[in-house]
């Protein structure tokens, strides 16, 4: 890939600084990245990672601070200056267009003619080479989450790389295909190509990196071998505390009255490369928590939309809530009959980004939660709300007031869950409850869905990371092309055997009894 052979780091950043208004996002951060390293870049939300690494990638400029690369002073101008040096970088969010082919897509991100010079063949030798195998006429709307990402991964490989950013790449993956990314990773390592990993999964980060930066506030607060710390350890670096584990929920059979039950809920996707739901059906008791996990595409943003009822079911009996059929029910409806539903998607979805906390805490809580007076806004109950969940779920902010936009990613998940569970739901369904929050949030996001189910509700959580399921849920189910297998419990599943599932070797998921109808 590189020449290997050259001397001193590839990347040295020193006094990095920048300062946004009311916030100082990286306080004078120095950055070290040897040659043929995988280095981690840890940090719990709102710590100044992203900061850090788009001013590596020319996104953001810095206020003040050094940047040496490959032995030499660099002010990196844009992301074109910075590929043209030799760094790639893989988003956590894919920058793909669905109806167009991998070819395509891989094209649109070279920067000249030069590049695209017999690129369908480049892409075959490149995929194989690496062992991320692609078709490069296949459209992506065809393709797997773990494919899409062979399509970022391929496409910074092609531009010859030194060194590769890295932004949470197993977050939407099934377990062995981590394994195979991470062979790839150390062969680029081997090969001359450092890596950037930024990962808030401290197992894989100690089993991958040899190095890391830890960040706090903006600040650099320690240099470590990742594999000489516990993930405990590791996690109380970035948020300078003790960290506790939850007390293990029994996962016991239970034996209360179901209160969210599906029957052979069928559904046609509502979006163009959307997957169909094919006669779903399963129940979920008072006081238990039924894991669903699954590879992004599956249909679960189908099975969220269909339960919250943003999508109505084409049956009132579909979805029954508290024994209230609820199928043909909207989503205020639902949540009149004690339904409460936290979506995937934080920003425009579970919050308006301009508005503040307290203007968010009334959007899904004025009704249960009394906020309206005569039909005018209670503006006090409404603000007591907001800081309650701020108190409760220790979200770090300046208070009410605050647009959710200011808020860390973690910090927004942490509002979002506390403004449903203290609308004390019967029910609640929850997408991706910690997808890319740091360990104190989810920690405290995981306690708070304990609680709740002690309390008697019954949840669902939607996720695509197994730890988080086989730590919560009393039973697991897999949800794979729209069908969603039998439920097993927890202690009868095994990492391996759910994965599979995930992959998509499934024999028990349920067949398609019926076509999908339109909502």
């Amino acid at each position: 890939m590189t020449d290997s052979n050259a001397s001193g780091p590839l990347l040295m950043m020193t006094g990095m600084t920048k300062q946004y208004p009311g916030c100082l996002a990286n306080d004078h951060v120095s950055l070290t990245v040897e040659r043929n390293q995988i280095h981690a870049l840890l940090g719990e939300n709102g710590a100044g990672k992203s900061t850090l690494v788009k001013m590596i990638y020319g996104v953001v400029k810095p206020d003040e601070g050094e940047v040496i690369w490959d032995g030499q002073p660099v002010t990196i101008q844009n992301p074109g200056h910075a590929q043209r040096l030799g760094v790639g970088m893989v988003f956590q969010h894919f920058s793909l267009f669905e109806a167009l082919t991998v070819t395509e897509n891989i094209a649109l991100g070279l920067a000249s003619g030069k590049e695209r010079v017999d690129l369908r063949e480049r892409i075959v030798r490149i995929s194989n080479e690496y062992g991320l195998p692609l078709d490069p006429d296949r459209v992506v709307h065809d393709l797997s989450v773990g494919e899409r990402q062979r399509i970022e991964i391929v496409r910074c490989l092609l531009q010859n790389p030194k060194l590769l950013i890295m932004d949470e790449p197993t977050s939407v993956l099934t377990p062995s295909e981590v394994q195979k990314l991470f062979v790839t990773l150390r062969r680029l390592a081997v090969e001359g190509c450092s890596i950037l990993y930024i990962s808030h999964k401290l197992e894989e980060v100690r089993a991958l990196c040899s190095a890391a930066t830890i960040m706090r506030l903006g600040r650099n607060v320690a240099e470590c071998k990742p594999a000489e710390k516990t993930v405990k350890e590791l996690a109380e670096i970035m948020i300078n505390m003790d960290l506790n584990a939850p007390t293990p929920r029994p996962h016991v059979a239970s034996t209360a009255a179901p209160r969210l039950v599906l029957d052979r809920l069928t559904i046609r996707s509502p979006h163009l490369f959307g997957t169909d739901l094919k006669d779903i059906s399963l129940s979920i008791a008072g006081g238990e928590i039924l894991g669903i996990a699954g590879i992004a595409g599956n249909g679960q943003s189908e099975l969220m939309d269909a339960l919250s009822g943003e999508v109505p079911a084409g049956k009132p009996e579909s979805v029954v809530i508290d024994g209230i059929a609820a199928g043909h029910m909207g989503p205020r409806e639902r949540r009149q009959i004690r339904g409460c539903f936290v979506p995937e998607e934080r920003n425009g979805h579970g919050a308006v980004t301009t508005m503040t906390l307290a203007e968010n805490a009334f959007l899904s809580g004025f009704m249960r939660g009394a906020l309206v007076r005569f039909g005018v806004i209670d503006t006090k109950r409404t603000f007591a709300f907001a800081a309650d969940i701020i108190k409760r779920f220790d979200v770090r902010t300046t208070g009410p007031n605050a647009e959710a936009r200011s808020l860390s990613g973690g910090n927004l998940q942490k509002f979002l869950v506390g403004r449903e569970v203290l609308q004390d739901p019967s029910v609640l369904v929850i997408n991706q409850p910690t997808w890319g929050v740091d360990a104190g949030a989810a920690l405290a996001i995981h306690e708070a869905i304990m609680a709740l189910a002690a309390s008697g509700a019954a949840v669902l959580i939607i996720s695509q990371d197994l730890d988080e399921i086989f730590v919560l849920a009393d039973r697991i189910a897999v949800i794979a092309g729209g069908h969603v297998s039998e439920p097993v419990p927890t202690r009868e599943a095994t990492v391996e055997s759910i994965g599979r599932l995930m992959g998509g070797s499934s024999t028990t998921a349920q067949t398609e009894q019926e076509q999908p109808v339109h909502a």
